[in-house]
Protein backbone atom coordinates (compact mmCIF):
# COMPACT_ATOMS: atom_id res chain seq x y z
CA UNK A 1 0.00 0.00 0.00
CA UNK A 2 1.45 3.18 -1.09
CA UNK A 3 2.03 6.07 1.47
CA UNK A 4 -0.78 7.95 0.08
CA UNK A 5 -3.28 5.42 -0.43
CA UNK A 6 -2.58 4.52 3.62
CA UNK A 7 -3.41 8.08 4.49
CA UNK A 8 -6.49 7.97 2.81
CA UNK A 9 -7.17 4.84 4.56
CA UNK A 10 -7.06 6.44 7.98
CA UNK A 11 -8.66 9.38 7.19
CA UNK A 12 -11.72 7.01 5.77
CA UNK A 13 -11.75 4.94 9.25
CA UNK A 14 -11.08 8.74 11.87
CA UNK A 15 -14.43 10.12 9.66
CA UNK A 16 -16.41 7.14 9.66
CA UNK A 17 -15.37 6.97 13.73
CA UNK A 18 -16.65 10.68 14.16
CA UNK A 19 -19.52 9.81 12.72
CA UNK A 20 -20.83 7.07 14.90
CA UNK A 21 -20.05 9.11 17.95
CA UNK A 22 -22.33 11.87 16.14
CA UNK A 23 -25.21 10.31 15.38
CA UNK A 24 -25.24 9.64 19.34
CA UNK A 25 -23.36 7.56 21.10
CA UNK A 26 -19.58 5.67 21.08
CA UNK A 27 -18.24 3.75 18.85
CA UNK A 28 -18.93 0.05 18.95
CA UNK A 29 -15.41 -0.80 20.12
CA UNK A 30 -16.65 0.93 23.34
CA UNK A 31 -19.25 -1.76 24.07
CA UNK A 32 -18.21 -4.94 26.54
CA UNK A 33 -18.51 -8.61 25.09
CA UNK A 34 -21.07 -9.28 28.09
CA UNK A 35 -22.81 -6.89 30.69
CA UNK A 36 -23.47 -8.69 34.23
CA UNK A 37 -27.28 -8.10 35.68
CA UNK A 38 -27.85 -9.27 39.10
CA UNK A 39 -30.67 -11.29 40.24
CA UNK A 40 -31.38 -12.42 43.63
CA UNK A 41 -33.27 -15.43 41.97
CA UNK A 42 -33.73 -16.58 38.80
CA UNK A 43 -36.79 -18.07 36.31
CA UNK A 44 -39.30 -19.70 36.89
CA UNK A 45 -39.62 -16.79 39.28
CA UNK A 46 -41.66 -14.10 38.20
CA UNK A 47 -38.64 -11.83 39.13
CA UNK A 48 -36.12 -14.00 37.18
CA UNK A 49 -38.55 -13.92 34.01
CA UNK A 50 -38.79 -10.36 34.50
CA UNK A 51 -34.49 -10.48 34.10
CA UNK A 52 -34.40 -13.24 31.36
CA UNK A 53 -37.14 -10.58 29.41
CA UNK A 54 -35.23 -7.56 29.89
CA UNK A 55 -31.67 -9.33 28.43
CA UNK A 56 -33.85 -10.97 25.17
CA UNK A 57 -35.93 -7.43 24.08
CA UNK A 58 -32.30 -5.44 24.67
CA UNK A 59 -30.43 -7.76 22.70
CA UNK A 60 -33.23 -8.38 19.64
CA UNK A 61 -33.40 -4.29 19.89
CA UNK A 62 -30.25 -3.70 19.85
CA UNK A 63 -29.25 -6.01 17.67
CA UNK A 64 -27.09 -7.83 20.04
CA UNK A 65 -24.58 -4.84 20.57
CA UNK A 66 -26.08 -5.23 24.55
CA UNK A 67 -25.83 -8.70 25.27
CA UNK A 68 -26.73 -9.36 29.16
CA UNK A 69 -25.70 -12.27 30.93
CA UNK A 70 -28.29 -12.73 34.46
CA UNK A 71 -26.44 -14.09 37.51
CA UNK A 72 -29.29 -14.86 40.23
CA UNK A 73 -28.32 -16.05 43.26
CA UNK A 74 -26.95 -12.37 44.01
CA UNK A 75 -23.22 -14.55 42.89
CA UNK A 76 -21.55 -11.12 41.41
CA UNK A 77 -21.82 -10.10 45.43
CA UNK A 78 -20.76 -13.75 46.89
CA UNK A 79 -24.85 -13.92 47.79
CA UNK A 80 -24.90 -11.51 49.95
CA UNK A 81 -28.29 -9.55 48.84
CA UNK A 82 -27.81 -6.44 50.43
CA UNK A 83 -24.65 -5.55 49.02
CA UNK A 84 -25.73 -5.44 45.37
CA UNK A 85 -26.66 -1.97 45.17
CA UNK A 86 -23.30 -0.72 46.41
CA UNK A 87 -21.91 -3.27 43.75
CA UNK A 88 -23.89 -2.02 40.88
CA UNK A 89 -22.75 2.36 42.26
CA UNK A 90 -19.05 1.27 42.06
CA UNK A 91 -19.52 -1.32 39.10
CA UNK A 92 -18.69 -4.12 39.88
CA UNK A 93 -21.76 -4.83 38.32
CA UNK A 94 -23.22 -3.14 35.38
CA UNK A 95 -27.00 -3.84 35.72
CA UNK A 96 -29.90 -5.36 38.43
CA UNK A 97 -32.81 -6.22 38.55
CA UNK A 98 -33.18 -5.72 42.22
CA UNK A 99 -35.19 -5.73 45.61
CA UNK A 100 -36.38 -2.13 47.42
CA UNK A 101 -35.57 -4.61 50.63
CA UNK A 102 -32.24 -5.51 49.70
CA UNK A 103 -31.60 -2.00 48.06
CA UNK A 104 -33.14 -0.34 51.19
CA UNK A 105 -29.27 -0.52 53.35
CA UNK A 106 -28.13 2.33 51.26
CA UNK A 107 -31.66 3.71 50.30
CA UNK A 108 -33.55 4.43 53.53
CA UNK A 109 -36.28 6.23 51.72
CA UNK A 110 -36.94 1.94 49.80
CA UNK A 111 -38.15 0.53 53.24
CA UNK A 112 -41.40 2.96 52.72
CA UNK A 113 -42.66 -0.80 50.81
CA UNK A 114 -42.27 -2.47 54.08
CA UNK A 115 -43.90 -0.45 56.71
CA UNK A 116 -46.36 -2.74 58.16
CA UNK A 117 -49.61 -2.56 56.42
CA UNK A 118 -49.46 0.86 54.80
CA UNK A 119 -50.51 -0.97 51.23
CA UNK A 120 -53.43 -3.35 51.55
CA UNK A 121 -54.14 -4.29 47.93
CA UNK A 122 -52.23 -3.82 44.56
CA UNK A 123 -54.07 -0.45 43.70
CA UNK A 124 -52.41 0.58 47.23
CA UNK A 125 -48.92 -0.58 45.93
CA UNK A 126 -49.41 0.93 42.08
CA UNK A 127 -50.06 4.06 43.78
CA UNK A 128 -46.49 4.80 45.15
CA UNK A 129 -44.74 2.98 42.22
CA UNK A 130 -46.27 4.40 39.79
CA UNK A 131 -47.01 7.91 41.64
CA UNK A 132 -44.53 10.67 43.12
CA UNK A 133 -43.07 8.05 45.82
CA UNK A 134 -42.14 6.16 43.08
CA UNK A 135 -40.45 9.28 41.25
CA UNK A 136 -38.70 10.34 44.86
CA UNK A 137 -37.21 6.72 45.05
CA UNK A 138 -35.81 6.68 41.64
CA UNK A 139 -34.22 10.30 42.20
CA UNK A 140 -32.44 8.48 45.29
CA UNK A 141 -31.05 6.04 43.03
CA UNK A 142 -29.67 8.38 40.63
CA UNK A 143 -28.31 10.43 43.65
CA UNK A 144 -25.96 7.44 43.90
CA UNK A 145 -24.56 7.26 40.35
CA UNK A 146 -27.00 4.56 38.79
CA UNK A 147 -29.71 4.90 36.58
CA UNK A 148 -33.48 3.64 37.64
CA UNK A 149 -35.48 2.34 34.38
CA UNK A 150 -38.63 0.68 35.41
CA UNK A 151 -40.87 -1.22 38.47
CA UNK A 152 -41.38 -4.97 38.54
CA UNK A 153 -42.32 -6.84 41.87
CA UNK A 154 -42.00 -9.85 43.64
CA UNK A 155 -45.34 -9.48 45.88
CA UNK A 156 -46.88 -8.92 48.22
CA UNK A 157 -45.40 -11.11 51.60
CA UNK A 158 -47.74 -13.42 53.34
CA UNK A 159 -46.80 -15.60 56.64
CA UNK A 160 -46.73 -19.37 56.77
CA UNK A 161 -45.83 -21.83 59.31
CA UNK A 162 -45.98 -25.14 60.63
CA UNK A 163 -47.84 -25.07 64.04
CA UNK A 164 -50.87 -22.92 63.81
CA UNK A 165 -53.41 -20.75 61.42
CA UNK A 166 -52.93 -17.62 62.56
CA UNK A 167 -55.83 -15.36 62.87
CA UNK A 168 -54.88 -12.84 65.64
CA UNK A 169 -51.21 -11.45 66.83
CA UNK A 170 -51.68 -13.90 69.61
CA UNK A 171 -51.19 -16.87 67.52
CA UNK A 172 -47.52 -15.50 66.48
CA UNK A 173 -46.44 -15.01 70.31
CA UNK A 174 -43.30 -17.10 70.57
CA UNK A 175 -43.15 -19.22 66.94
CA UNK A 176 -39.65 -18.75 65.78
CA UNK A 177 -39.17 -17.05 61.99
CA UNK A 178 -37.17 -16.73 59.56
CA UNK A 179 -37.32 -12.76 58.32
CA UNK A 180 -35.15 -11.10 55.49
CA UNK A 181 -32.02 -9.35 56.33
CA UNK A 182 -33.31 -5.56 56.94
CA UNK A 183 -34.10 -4.20 60.65
CA UNK A 184 -37.48 -3.21 60.02
CA UNK A 185 -38.10 -7.16 59.62
CA UNK A 186 -36.71 -7.75 62.88
CA UNK A 187 -39.21 -4.48 64.45
CA UNK A 188 -42.33 -6.03 62.90
CA UNK A 189 -42.00 -9.68 64.21
CA UNK A 190 -41.05 -8.55 67.54
CA UNK A 191 -43.77 -6.44 68.21
CA UNK A 192 -45.74 -9.14 67.06
CA UNK A 193 -44.61 -11.37 69.72
CA UNK A 194 -42.56 -13.84 67.42
CA UNK A 195 -38.75 -14.71 67.69
CA UNK A 196 -37.22 -13.11 64.54
CA UNK A 197 -34.21 -14.91 63.12
CA UNK A 198 -32.46 -13.30 59.74
CA UNK A 199 -30.84 -15.80 57.63
CA UNK A 200 -30.21 -16.80 54.44
CA UNK A 201 -32.55 -18.74 52.30
CA UNK A 202 -30.09 -21.12 52.44
CA UNK A 203 -29.95 -21.60 55.62
CA UNK A 204 -33.43 -21.13 55.96
CA UNK A 205 -34.74 -24.24 54.07
CA UNK A 206 -33.24 -27.06 56.46
CA UNK A 207 -34.18 -24.90 59.40
CA UNK A 208 -37.50 -25.30 58.39
CA UNK A 209 -37.67 -29.01 57.15
CA UNK A 210 -36.06 -29.53 60.50
CA UNK A 211 -38.48 -27.55 62.90
CA UNK A 212 -35.80 -25.23 63.70
CA UNK A 213 -37.65 -22.34 62.44
CA UNK A 214 -41.47 -22.63 62.75
CA UNK A 215 -41.90 -20.39 59.70
CA UNK A 216 -41.10 -17.51 57.40
CA UNK A 217 -42.90 -14.91 55.82
CA UNK A 218 -42.65 -14.92 51.49
CA UNK A 219 -44.50 -14.01 48.47
CA UNK A 220 -46.80 -17.21 47.38
CA UNK A 221 -45.08 -17.17 43.78
CA UNK A 222 -41.58 -17.90 46.30
CA UNK A 223 -43.68 -20.37 48.23
CA UNK A 224 -45.16 -22.52 45.12
CA UNK A 225 -41.27 -22.58 42.86
CA UNK A 226 -40.13 -23.67 46.26
CA UNK A 227 -42.64 -25.83 47.32
CA UNK A 228 -42.88 -24.96 50.93
CA UNK A 229 -45.67 -27.31 51.38
CA UNK A 230 -42.89 -30.11 51.55
CA UNK A 231 -41.00 -28.09 54.39
CA UNK A 232 -43.79 -28.45 57.08
CA UNK A 233 -45.48 -24.56 55.93
CA UNK A 234 -48.81 -25.98 55.99
CA UNK A 235 -50.38 -23.09 57.23
CA UNK A 236 -50.51 -19.81 55.65
CA UNK A 237 -52.20 -16.27 56.44
CA UNK A 238 -52.82 -13.72 53.81
CA UNK A 239 -52.28 -10.67 55.56
CA UNK A 240 -50.52 -8.58 52.95
CA UNK A 241 -48.31 -6.71 55.38
CA UNK A 242 -45.68 -5.30 53.41
CA UNK A 243 -45.07 -5.55 49.10
CA UNK A 244 -41.42 -5.96 47.68
CA UNK A 245 -41.16 -4.04 44.17
CA UNK A 246 -38.80 -4.66 42.27
CA UNK A 247 -36.45 -2.18 40.19
CA UNK A 248 -34.27 -1.90 36.86
CA UNK A 249 -31.06 -0.68 37.04
CA UNK A 250 -27.91 -0.05 35.62
CA UNK A 251 -24.51 1.66 37.07
CA UNK A 252 -24.11 5.27 35.38
CA UNK A 253 -20.82 4.76 33.61
CA UNK A 254 -21.88 1.79 31.63
CA UNK A 255 -25.87 4.19 31.24
CA UNK A 256 -23.17 6.69 30.15
CA UNK A 257 -21.09 4.32 27.31
CA UNK A 258 -24.17 3.65 25.27
CA UNK A 259 -25.32 5.32 22.34
CA UNK A 260 -28.63 7.62 22.47
CA UNK A 261 -30.11 5.26 20.34
CA UNK A 262 -29.26 2.09 22.42
CA UNK A 263 -30.18 3.83 25.92
CA UNK A 264 -33.74 4.04 24.57
CA UNK A 265 -33.95 0.41 23.48
CA UNK A 266 -32.52 -0.67 27.09
CA UNK A 267 -35.20 1.66 28.68
CA UNK A 268 -38.13 0.45 26.74
CA UNK A 269 -37.04 -3.05 26.93
CA UNK A 270 -36.87 -2.43 30.66
CA UNK A 271 -40.67 -1.16 30.96
CA UNK A 272 -41.76 -3.90 28.82
CA UNK A 273 -40.38 -6.59 30.95
CA UNK A 274 -41.11 -4.94 34.29
CA UNK A 275 -45.21 -4.71 32.93
CA UNK A 276 -44.81 -8.86 32.13
CA UNK A 277 -42.56 -9.19 35.64
CA UNK A 278 -45.64 -7.51 37.47
CA UNK A 279 -48.28 -9.74 35.25
CA UNK A 280 -46.36 -12.98 36.16
CA UNK A 281 -45.88 -11.93 39.57
CA UNK A 282 -50.02 -11.55 40.32
CA UNK A 283 -51.18 -14.18 38.29
CA UNK A 284 -53.60 -16.53 40.17
CA UNK A 285 -53.16 -14.14 43.08
CA UNK A 286 -56.01 -11.42 42.51
CA UNK A 287 -59.83 -11.30 43.57
CA UNK A 288 -60.78 -12.27 40.18
CA UNK A 289 -58.27 -15.06 39.89
CA UNK A 290 -57.14 -16.95 42.70
CA UNK A 291 -55.93 -19.60 41.14
CA UNK A 292 -52.47 -20.27 42.39
CA UNK A 293 -53.79 -19.84 46.16
CA UNK A 294 -56.40 -22.73 44.67
CA UNK A 295 -53.42 -24.43 43.75
CA UNK A 296 -51.70 -24.57 46.89
CA UNK A 297 -54.94 -25.48 48.94
CA UNK A 298 -55.03 -28.66 46.81
CA UNK A 299 -51.47 -29.54 48.81
CA UNK A 300 -53.81 -29.97 52.04
CA UNK A 301 -52.43 -26.67 53.03
CA UNK A 302 -54.65 -24.33 55.25
CA UNK A 303 -54.80 -21.06 53.64
CA UNK A 304 -56.11 -18.27 56.15
CA UNK A 305 -57.67 -15.03 55.49
CA UNK A 306 -58.52 -12.43 57.49
CA UNK A 307 -61.12 -10.48 57.91
CA UNK A 308 -61.04 -6.65 58.00
CA UNK A 309 -61.10 -6.79 61.79
CA UNK A 310 -59.07 -8.98 61.81
CA UNK A 311 -56.43 -7.25 59.80
CA UNK A 312 -57.10 -4.68 62.19
CA UNK A 313 -55.87 -5.57 65.18
CA UNK A 314 -52.03 -6.52 63.43
CA UNK A 315 -51.94 -3.04 62.29
CA UNK A 316 -52.87 -2.20 65.78
CA UNK A 317 -50.24 -4.06 67.35
CA UNK A 318 -47.32 -2.39 64.95
CA UNK A 319 -48.35 1.24 65.12
CA UNK A 320 -45.73 1.46 67.17
CA UNK A 321 -43.12 0.12 64.59
CA UNK A 322 -44.83 2.28 61.58
CA UNK A 323 -44.56 5.53 63.73
CA UNK A 324 -40.39 4.45 64.50
CA UNK A 325 -39.67 3.40 61.11
CA UNK A 326 -42.24 6.67 59.96
CA UNK A 327 -39.58 9.19 61.16
CA UNK A 328 -36.48 7.47 59.78
CA UNK A 329 -37.70 6.84 56.44
CA UNK A 330 -38.92 10.62 55.97
CA UNK A 331 -41.95 11.16 57.46
CA UNK A 332 -43.18 13.98 54.31
CA UNK A 333 -42.83 10.76 52.06
CA UNK A 334 -44.77 8.38 54.14
CA UNK A 335 -47.29 11.35 54.17
CA UNK A 336 -46.99 11.52 50.35
CA UNK A 337 -47.71 7.67 49.99
CA UNK A 338 -50.89 7.57 52.61
CA UNK A 339 -52.01 10.60 50.05
CA UNK A 340 -51.59 8.60 46.90
CA UNK A 341 -53.10 5.44 48.52
CA UNK A 342 -56.39 7.41 49.93
CA UNK A 343 -56.34 9.10 46.37
CA UNK A 344 -56.40 5.99 44.67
Amino acid sequence: MTRRLAQCVGGCMVVAALLVVGAGGPALADYKDEYRVSTVVPAPFPWGLAAERWAELAAERTDGRINMVIYPGAQLVQGEQTREFTAMRRGVIDMAVGSTINWSPQIVEMNIFSLPFLMPDYAALDALTQGPVGERIFERIRENEVVPLAWAENGFREVTNSKVAIRTPADMRGLKMRVVGSPIYNDIFTALGANPTQMSWADAQPALSTGAVDGQENPLTIYSVLKMHELGQDHITLWRYVADPLIFAVNQAVWDSFSEEDRGHVLDAALEAGAYGIEVARAGLTADDESLIEEIEGFGVTVTRLSSDERAAFVDATRDVYADWRERIGADLVDMAEESIANR
